[in-house]
């Protein structure tokens, strides 16, 4: 099976069924906004749908996907950044997670997002959506030894910032 010149309708609403709520998730992780998430995850799959020419059937979807996600969110970070002199909110402002059940998963988001990008992101891709190191090196164009230092770093400044005892130490 080689590349393919374009994807018809059906199959690609198929493609957007299945991916579209992981890949809100993961762009709302990496913008800290819903609308700028949503935006991102729209323009995601209308270039997934444009340039699905130049993806290989022979490679799997996912890591392909979230480059193009990854990609624009960052595109729309820079843009907003541009637009604006004031950081985005933070998750915890979002009625889903801060329920009162969700005190422990809402702290561990809080504090993720906390992270600078540079950690931010390996830990999303990794932790939360479940990419090898090679797929998050794929996704973020970047060596799989960086990435492998990256979520070592990224883990412990999670432990830090986790445990206040270790930050007196």
């Amino acid at each position: 099976m080689g590349k393919r010149d374009s994807i018809n309708r059906d199959d690609f609403q198929k493609l957007y069924e299945a991916h579209a709520d992981f890949a809100i998730r993961t762009a709302i992780a990496i913008t800290r906004n819903n609308e700028m998430a949503k935006d991102a995850v729209q323009e995601t799959f209308i270039r997934v749908y444009r340039n699905y020419s130049s993806y290989d059937p022979n490679l799997p979807f996912e890591p392909w996907l979230y480059r193009i996600l990854v990609n624009e969110c960052h595109r729309l970070l820079k843009r907003e950044a541009k637009l604006s002199g004031y950081h985005h909110p933070y998750l915890e402002n979002d009625p889903q997670v801060a329920e009162p059940s969700s005190e422990n998963l809402a702290e561990l988001i809080r504090t993720i997002q906390n992270l600078k990008d540079l950690y931010r992101i390996p830990l999303i891709l990794k932790y939360i959506k479940g990419f090898s190191e090679q797929e998050i090196a794929e996704i973020l164009d970047i060596n799989q030894n960086t990435v492998k230092s990256r979520l070592f770093t990224g883990r412990n400044r999670l432990r830090k910032l986790l445990d206040p005892a270790r930050k007196e130490a």
